[in-house]
């Protein structure tokens, strides 16, 4: 997967703008608060119709402009493809090759990428919001039919915890009947949910554990573990997992009625992260810490190659300098030769690595970009 052209328009900072890519490494130079971020933003924008900076999306409009407009021009083994998001007041459009689709799920997934950013470096000390949003962004790309059911559960979520609020604030008599039906629309896609979730983490260890301990030089064996609300295990089926779902959604019905929320669910599930069997939340080191979050990234790229045939694209947002010379290392070592990569950063002074040396470099000033090859 390799995207050749970008064009912005009115996209934040950016005025008007068209850059060409290099299929291996692109690096973006430029000082704080110049535009890099947000020009590393828009393809990630432009692959996952939404920002991972901000969920407001009328912020990627240019000040006092009515729309903004970001497009690629990509190659994936297929051929040739073009992709294009705009963003109004009206909402936002996808397009595909001209074509517009009317959900976001027949779009998501058409270029993947990796985002990699100083911020999923806190991936492991993070809050838990922040772990099953890297789940569900990543398993968007390579499952239409997870994100459709992401969307649906997210829904019924919505609805039932504003009719739970409301029998609380306003002391209702509970309809129990419309309660039912509400819950098991929850229960059936939340099971969906859970099922996927343990199948992912499960792929994603696999690929995961052999990368951290190459970067560990062999002292440390990583495992991960999916911390869900109720007590439902990797390796049950769907209808198993929604019969546990409805028993735990019974005993806690008083609970959630007099709270005037949904109390269990996929949408309070945790991960965890354990190395040589301590958990890395509780125990782990800075650096053992960082060396996880790494190891998932670079798995990641594994898997939706294994996944899609596809190598994603990878951005580095400002991340080489948080990490220290042996990680840098093995992550450029790592996408060396196949995967297009972009680098934002202020300097690339210390990183001594073949493929940033031969990568095409873009400076950026106030929204204006110039390549230098």
């Amino acid at each position: 997967m390799h995207i050749h052209e970008l064009k912005l328009k009115d996209y934040r900072n950016y005025e008007d703008v068209t850059l060409p890519f290099k299929d291996q490494v692109n690096v973006i130079l430029g000082e704080n608060a110049q535009g890099k971020t947000n020009l590393m933003e828009s393809i990630y924008v432009l692959a996952m119709a939404r920002s991972h900076r901000t969920p407001r999306d009328r912020e990627l409009i240019r000040w006092d402009q009515p729309f903004a407009r970001v497009s690629g021009s990509f190659t994936n083994r297929h051929g040739n493809f073009d992709m294009e998001l705009v963003f109004s007041k009206q909402g936002k459009k996808v397009k595909v090759n001209g074509l517009e689709k009317k959900r976001l799920s027949d779009y998501i997934g058409t270029c993947t990428i990796v985002m990699f950013a100083p911020e999923d470096l806190t991936l492991v000390k993070g809050s838990p919001q922040v772990r099953r949003r890297f789940l569900d962004m990543e398993m968007g790309q390579i499952n239409s039919v997870y994100l459709y059911h992401l969307s649906q559960y997210y829904k019924a979520l919505k609805q039932r915890n504003q009719w739970l609020k409301d029998i609380r604030d306003k002391r209702k008599t509970p309809d129990e009947a419309m309660l039912d039906v509400m819950t098991e629309q929850l229960i059936q896609s939340g099971a969906e949910l859970l099922v996927r979730r343990f199948s992912f983490l499960e792929t994603l260890e696999a690929w995961a554990a052999p990368i951290h301990r190459d970067i560990s030089r062999g002292k440390e064996a990583l495992t991960l573990s999916y911390e869900p609300t109720v007590p439902a295990e990797a390796g049950m089926s769907t209808a198993e997992t929604a019969d546990v779902l409805r028993a735990e959604f019974s005993r806690v019905r008083d609970q959630e009625l007099r709270r005037g929320t949904t109390q269990i669910g996929p949408h309070r599930d945790d991960l965890a992260f354990f190395v040589n069997g301590r958990s890395i939340q509780t125990y782990g080191s800075q650096g053992q810490q960082r060396t996880t979050a790494l190891s998932l990234k670079l798995a990641e790229i594994e898997l939706i190659h294994e996944k899609t045939g596809e190598y994603p694209i990878l951005l580095l947002d400002d991340v080489l300098s948080e990490l220290d010379d042996h990680r840098q290392t093995h992550l450029l070592n790592s996408i060396k030769g196949k995967v297009q990569t972009f680098v934002t950063t202020t300097s690339v002074d210390g990183i001594d690595h073949q493929l940033l040396r031969e990568a095409a470099t873009f400076y950026v000033q106030e929204g204006t970009v110039i390549r230098n090859d």
